[in-house]
């Protein structure tokens, strides 16, 4: 597949419909698990121009940054800490409509605003989490989870 997207400018799920076949082109035969979490990112981040996307990877104790598209970024989140760690912890997305009511919230930057967290499993256990920032309140819902989560489910990331 050429690497360049089609951008849908219908509503989120359309959007979400239209981007998920071509992210998993972009995937497909490709065994390099860091290039993909990278395409996962970029594709993201030129569809819907959230503020920040990437992931965090887990080594040892921590989430160590990974691939992402948007403005530097905490090289490092502790277990429980700040709404990655929690997610984390609690192996369950986390939607949050306003960063600054989330109790221990780390500001990477005071421009983000909302949050959505993706727990990506393997064998019964966090590998990695998938954290997307919005200079907007409230932008995501159950729609942006269920097809983040499709888009996640796909990715085989080894435990660091």
């Amino acid at each position: 597949m050429a690497e360049d997207l089609k951008i849908n400018t219908g509503n989120k799920e359309d959007q979400y419909k239209s981007l998920i076949p071509q992210i998993k082109a972009l995937l497909a035969g490709e065994p390099d698990e860091i290039a993909n979490l990278a395409n996962i990112a970029a594709a993201l981040k030129e569809q819907f121009k959230f503020f920040w996307v990437g992931f965090y990877l887990v080594k040892g104790d921590q989430l160590v940054l990974g691939p992402f598209q948007g403005p530097v970024a905490c090289t490092r989140i502790g277990f429980n800490k700040g709404v990655c760690g929690t997610s984390w912890a609690q192996k369950e997305t986390l939607i949050v409509p306003n960063v600054e009511e989330f109790p221990g919230h780390i500001a990477c930057s005071s421009i983000s605003k909302s949050e959505i967290v993706i727990p990506l499993m393997k064998s019964g256990e966090v590998v990695a989490v998938l954290d997307v920032d919005s200079d907007q309140l409230n932008t995501f819902d159950d729609i942006d989870e269920k097809y983040l989560k499709e888009i996640v489910d796909g990715v085989i990331v080894l435990s660091c």
